[in-house]
């Protein structure tokens, strides 16, 4: 959602997956060194157009995009980060980095991935000023400039902040917004300086951090699509290898608004709120419910078996408590509480002593775990 790079654009499967690749082997070391490393990555550079930046034609889409997007933002506190003609001036310093492309037949093994490839004789050795520092810099030194910024740290750390903890404004809103909790993110940026830019340490703080902690932060996110698909089939105990169906699965991510490995547009997908829409929402519910109801999933089978097993009359508060705790600890509102509760005491005792009482056990269970399921509380993190 931050580094968005899109296969509408790269069409190119292997390259999209090393890039997958690089944020898995350096998301988690310092700022700096990942950012080095998207910077050479052919998918981005492609995706971003600076295979076409020339010393004698430039091309300043990455350029643009390395400083509003992926490090300082377009401002803070009210004021510009970056001027036009440091943007210039950046994509001076990144030409030459260019890409192998595939000049090798697919045939019969597939797409050769594509490689980074730096030009000299393509790159402007001239000097450059990019935020008030002189010197000929190339694209390295850039990203030394940039990580050392004060915005960048904020830029980064309220990302984190908005994954981890609550949902932020949208990007283009931060030059005037500020944080939702500014002492929380200035903890998070102090951090980021500490330890030289290492996200591992940064996270480490955020994760132990009273903020983090507090019941302020519980539900305080919608859901991703892809977070609703895979928490739930985390629940189901389902896809625990690679096997056949796992596309369709995926899709299922498409139909509610994020279509993986696809964002529309390279400032990523606008979260939290706008997750949501009529035709979203009824994805998500139908997806969750769908699967939580299938006793044929092993995970929905050992929460059943578990609460069959709690004691031999189950009251409606252990029902309702005990598929809440085995569904993630979700939280109802009173009133979706209430209703779940009436329902089941409308039934009649939920008995667990006979194979006939724990087939009927079975289908309460079921439907309690749908309804939860169905509920907009499930929808939050």
């Amino acid at each position: 959602g931050l580094f968005a790079t899109g296969l509408a654009k790269v069409l190119h499967e292997r390259t999209m997956l090393n890039q997958v690749d690089i944020f898995r082997a350096y998301g988690l070391g310092t700022f700096r060194e990942l950012l080095l490393q998207l910077s050479k990555d052919p998918a981005m550079i492609f995706w971003l157009d600076n295979n076409f930046n020339h010393k004698d034609a430039l091309n300043e889409n990455w350029g643009r995009e390395l400083l509003e997007l992926f490090t300082m933002g377009v401002g803070m506190d009210g004021r510009d980060n970056y001027t036009e003609e440091d943007v210039k001036e950046v994509a001076r310093a990144f030409t030459g980095w260019n890409i192998d492309d595939d000049n090798v037949s697919s045939v019969p093994y597939g797409k050769v991935p594509w490689l980074f490839r730096y030009l000299p004789e393509d790159h402007d050795d001239g000097e450059k000023t990019v935020l008030g520092q002189a010197g000929p810099w190339n694209g390295d030194d850039v990203v030394d400039i940039l990580v050392k910024e004060p915005a960048t740290a904020r830029f980064i750390c309220r990302h984190l902040y908005s994954f981890f903890v609550a949902d932020e404004p949208h990007v283009p809103a931060w030059q005037h917004t500020p944080p939702t909790d500014p002492e929380a993110i200035k903890i998070l940026e102090d951090e980021y300086f500490r330890s030289g830019y290492d996200i591992r340490s940064v996270l480490r703080v955020l994760f132990n951090s009273e903020f983090f902690k507090s019941d302020g932060a519980r539900f305080a996110k919608v859901k991703s699509p892809a977070e609703v698909v895979v928490d739930t089939l985390h629940l189901l105990g389902d896809f625990k290898f690679p096997r056949r169906g796992i596309f369709d699965t995926a899709l299922s991510c498409r139909y509610m608004g994020q279509d993986l490995l696809n964002p529309p547009s390279v400032e990523g997908w606008h979260t939290g709120k706008e997750w949501v829409d009529s035709g979203s929402l009824v994805e998500r519910i139908n997806f969750v419910a769908d699967q939580v109801s299938n006793i044929e999933q092993p995970g929905v089978r050992a929460m059943v078996d578990a609460l069959i097993a709690l004691k031999p009359v189950l009251t409606p508060e252990d029902v309702v408590d005990g598929c809440l705790e085995l569904m993630g600890y979700a939280r109802l509102h009173g009133t979706n509480r209430q209703h779940l509760l009436n329902q089941i005491l409308a039934g009649g005792e939920v008995c667990t002593v006979t194979p006939e009482d724990r087939r009927n056990a079975e289908g309460v269970i079921l439907w309690t775990m749908k309804m939860i399921g169905s509920t907009r509380e499930y929808q939050f993190a």
